[in-house]
């Protein structure tokens, strides 16, 4: 724990009052947190084929612990931390629906895929949740990143729900610091990005 700060999920902050010229003041000693980013996969298997079909990915749910830029924590089921002075470049749904869309991007196996927010009109729409992702302190020394995200696959435009899925992954960092952390997490997320591309490429297919 001495290598690592972390602040906990829902601390107070006390009201303060600034004379006037110590706003500027703590303006300079206040230090910007450092940021991180996860990346896209890139790799998916030899055995997919291409398809015709389009794909709009939804904002993907997430609950207000980690509907934050703040990278969370676990020292037991039932609490949520954050370390302190390091976020992600955005808020994590925000960053998992990127990756997605750069993921299947990347495969070259669909025709069109984007965010629903640009209103692209598409054969499906990819509705993510975010159920887990934050590191855990709960077995060991080291944490362990864990990811799962579920998605349901819904057809146009009668906006049925034709699958769902859910793709969770571990990944335990090779030390107690937030850069590896955050390289766990990036392996955890490929393991994830990785098979919901897979399924919903597979499983689409089977509706058109």
């Amino acid at each position: 724990m001495n290598r690592r700060l972390f602040l906990r999920a829902g601390a107070g902050v006390g009201a303060v009052a600034l004379l006037p010229g110590c706003a500027s003041f703590l303006a300079k000693v206040d230090t910007p947190p450092n940021l991180f980013r996860l990346t896209p996969k890139s790799t998916f298997g030899d055995d997919l084929r291409p398809v015709s079909w389009q794909l709009v990915v939804d904002q993907p749910y997430a609950a207000a612990a980690i509907n934050t830029a703040r990278i969370a924590l676990m020292h037991n089921p039932i609490q949520i931390e954050y370390y302190a002075r390091a976020n992600w470049t955005d808020r994590a749904p925000d960053m998992v629906q990127g990756l997605i869309v750069e993921s299947f991007e990347n495969s070259g196996l669909i025709s069109s895929v984007g965010r629903q927010s640009a209103g692209l009109r598409s054969n499906f729409v990819l509705l993510p949740e975010v159920r887990e992702f934050q590191a855990e302190y709960l077995d060991g020394e080291l944490p362990v990143a864990h990811i799962r995200i579920n998605v349901k696959l819904i057809q146009m435009p009668d906006r049925v729900i034709v699958a769902n899925e859910s793709f969770d992954a571990q990944t335990q960092a090779v030390a107690d610091t937030v850069p590896d952390v955050v390289d766990a997490f990036d392996a955890a997320l490929g393991k994830v990005l990785k098979n919901l591309v897979r399924w919903t490429l597979i499983t689409g297919n089977q509706y058109i």
